[in-house]
């Protein structure tokens, strides 16, 4: 069998990360002259770009997810959908079997959706039973491929174990292959690079003490050890030691050099950079917004991927999961007792289906919806029209009653 794999699959290797113990200065260097090549780590340690994904993350992690069966009624013929209780609810929303809680697993598939080249999540089951969701790092997912452009089949390689796709849930981002997406930090590479350099030159000014760079002027001739020793107290001067002070002798000045055009064009840079973070990220200027542009996308992803994988063959057609999405109206009080008015007035919801959803008790005889009198009533499988406000049938083609 590991021969049949060697011969139809080739291994994409796991990217080791690059280690970042280096000094300011090495940092700079490397940017500004090979390049630097950025990423998860660094590119969050941008505050527009951490932002950002922690925004959404939050969002998607604080909706439960809910298991739906669409059922047809025998009489009516009308589909109904109703509301299932199931172990996999419990894994989503109570206990996932993890060290992760449920919120932190959404929030760690979210991240990785944004910023990795994917979400990977291990489901343990037996034959017709789900036990739980374990969360696995990108970096230890291998991807195996077989080499036909058309008839394409995946493999994931973890901790040197064969897997099948259908083993994990797969949440990718502008994926091609079904197999790994492209990070949203990889769409901005160039303007995260000038970010990065950026926070690497603020903090290199912040470590010499916010000094400004300039050059001295000596009206005579100094020694070698006047030299030497002048060298000294500047070094210690632009290193931030406790004693930031130098003291200049008779005949030497600091003039301070002119603004370069990076200090000069930082700020406008920073504001650019913000603007493409939030185009890419669809953070936007409304809230409506940005649930409709940058948390939806994620949670059909979400959903498409459980309903693939985290139902049993004989399930798909009739049951699905979905997110319950009013959790992001929690937050605003009069937006959501707005919609509950609304939905109250126009016969969606009853009194006590609104006071379940804010989590109060029910009222006996409160089961009823709102129904204005110079409301038309249409009866589909009888084919009758009812006016409450005269009591009147009205029978298609036919007389009142």
């Amino acid at each position: 069998m590991n021969f049949i794999n060697n011969l139809f699959f080739r291994e994409e290797p796991v990217v080791e990360q690059e280690d970042t113990s280096f000094n300011t200065s090495d940092a700079l260097l490397r940017a500004l002259i090979n390049g630097e090549v950025i990423d998860k780590e660094k590119a969050l340690s941008i505050p527009a770009i951490s932002s950002a994904v922690d925004t959404i993350s939050n969002l998607v992690a604080i909706c439960p997810v809910n298991l739906y069966k669409k059922e047809k009624d025998q009489e009516t013929g009308a589909v109904k959908t109703i509301k299932v209780e199931d172990s996999r609810t419990h894994i989503l929303n109570w206990e996932t079997g993890d060290t992760l809680s449920p919120m932190q697993m959404k929030k760690a598939i979210v991240k990785d959706y944004l910023t990795e080249k994917g979400a990977y999540v291990f489901i343990e089951k037996g034959i017709n039973d789900f036990k739980s969701l374990r969360y696995v790092e990108p970096t230890q997912v291998s991807i195996l491929k077989n080499v036909d452009p058309i008839f394409k089949d995946i493999k994931y390689q973890v901790y040197s174990r064969d897997y099948e796709t259908w083993n994990f849930l797969t949440i990718l981002r502008n994926t091609t292959d079904g197999a790994k997406g492209k990070s949203a930090i990889e769409e901005i590479t160039k303007s995260i690079e000038t970010a990065y350099t950026t926070i690497i030159y603020e903090l290199g000014l912040v470590q010499k003490g916010g000094g400004k760079k300039g050059f001295l002027s000596s009206k005579r001739k100094l020694g070698k050890d006047e030299l030497i020793a002048l060298k000294n107290a500047w070094r210690e001067y632009y290193g931030n030691a406790n004693e930031n002070v130098i003291i200049l002798n008779e005949g030497i000045e600091f003039q301070e050099g002119a603004s370069s055009s990076v200090e000069l064009q930082m700020n406008e840079r920073k504001q650019t950079l913000k603007n493409d973070i939030k185009d890419v990220f669809h953070i936007c200027d409304t809230y409506d917004d940005t649930i409709k542009y940058a948390v939806l996308p994620i949670i059909s992803a979400i959903e498409d991927s459980l309903n693939r994988d985290f139902l049993l063959e004989s399930e798909k057609g009739s049951f699905y999961f979905a997110f319950d999405t009013s959790e992001l109206t929690r937050g605003s009080l009069k937006e959501r007792y707005e919609a509950y008015k609304t939905a109250k007035e126009t016969g969606w919801l009853s009194i006590n289906e609104i006071r379940t959803k804010e989590d109060y008790d029910v009222i006996d005889g409160m089961d009823v919806v709102g129904m204005s009198l110079g409301d038309v009533l249409y009866d589909i499988k009888n084919k009758k029209y009812f006016t409450p406000n005269t009591g009147s049938v009205t029978e298609i083609g036919g007389d009142n009653k």
